[in-house]
């Protein structure tokens, strides 16, 4: 029996140290304070991820949380999908195109192309934060991530990188310690996605490779937030940011912001 906790012990002992962070970022507070319209303010005939809906999160006082995609000549688009079919209609792949051909494409039938990441950053200058979100596809991540920071060079006002890909969190920690980064997160397990590793599902679901990663902030699916206890631990323990994601109702909202998390809503204005 002794034998036993003592195997219980150690393993709690280890869940708790792998879900660590890192704490203190003097840009965190420069993310708190703001709702984060979801890939900007779309719907009604506004595109998602277009120029459109990130004027209008600007117009009305959100910060956006936005994707990018590298493309084949090494720039970034901002794009949720790794292909054109749902939002452009086209069976082609991002990575497959140059930035010039993603131009031609348009979204959700209006007159809205798909942007240059670049695009965004000159539109919003610094007037609001940035969550962005590195979309790695396949063994992309050091190009992606490399990509990503030179952007930001030089780009003044609040900003942060996060990835459901912990290879991407890892690179910025590595070699880019000076960018707030996030991990983003869900229970995979619940999802059922056939194409992951049913260990790698519960690692990620469970956050268990913060201790890699050193995370200043979780991004966690919000209606599955206490699905695991790993949640609480990096939560109340570590003391890390949770963000919210997506949030869809005004009840959801308050929810997260009782809470303490940074808001990332969709489908109504706060």
């Amino acid at each position: 029996m002794l034998k036993l906790l003592l195997i219980l012990a150690a393993l709690a002992l280890g869940v708790a140290l792998a879900v660590q962070g890192r704490r203190g970022h003097p840009g965190m507070e420069t993310l708190r304070g703001w709702a984060y319209a979801h890939r900007g303010l779309h719907g009604g005939g506004v595109p998602e991820n277009s120029m459109a809906a990130f004027r209008a999160a600007l117009e009305a006082g959100y910060g956006v949380e936005l994707d990018i995609h590298l493309t084949a000549d090494g720039d970034l688009a901002v794009i949720h999908d790794s292909t054109l079919a749902r939002t452009a209609g086209a069976d082609r792949r991002v990575a497959d195109l140059t930035m010039a051909q993603l131009r031609e494409y348009t979204l959700e039938g209006t007159r809205q192309t798909i942007p240059a990441f670049r695009d965004v950053l000159n539109l919003f200058a610094g007037r609001a934060p940035l969550i962005v979100e590195l979309k790695a596809d396949g063994d992309n991540c050091r190009q992606l991530v490399e990509a990503a920071v030179a952007a930001m060079a030089g780009y003044r006002g609040p900003w942060c990188m996060e990835s459901f890909d912990p290879r991407c969190v890892y690179l910025l920690k590595k070699n880019h310690p000076e960018v707030i980064r996030g991990q983003l997160a869900e229970n995979f397990l619940a999802a059922g996605n056939s194409r992951m590793h049913p260990v790698l599902q519960f690692a990620l679901t469970h956050n268990l490779f913060n201790f890699l990663t050193r995370p200043d902030f979780v991004a966690y699916r919000f209606d599955q937030r206490d699905a695991t206890p790993t949640t609480r631990i990096w939560e109340k323990l570590w003391k890390l940011q949770g963000v919210a994601w997506t949030l869809r109702s005004r009840e959801a909202y308050d929810a997260a912001a009782a809470r303490g998390w940074l808001p990332i809503f969709e489908g109504f204005r706060p």
